[in-house]
């Protein structure tokens, strides 16, 4: 079973240009919030690097 990553400021895809960037409070979510995805989790890198060694 694959935990979902909490909708956090640093991995979304528009850090960049968000202008509610850190103003949330904890336990806030944002309705903006789409996961970056060349923002990769150690499981996933680690998963990468298994396959690759086959």
């Amino acid at each position: 079973m694959q935990e979902q990553q909490k909708p956090m400021c640093i991995i979304c895809a528009w850090r960049a240009t968000c202008q509610k960037q850190f103003s949330l409070k904890a336990g806030q979510k944002c309705p903006d919030f789409v996961k970056d995805v060349t923002v990769k989790i150690e499981e996933e890198e680690e998963k990468e690097k298994e396959q690759e060694q086959k």
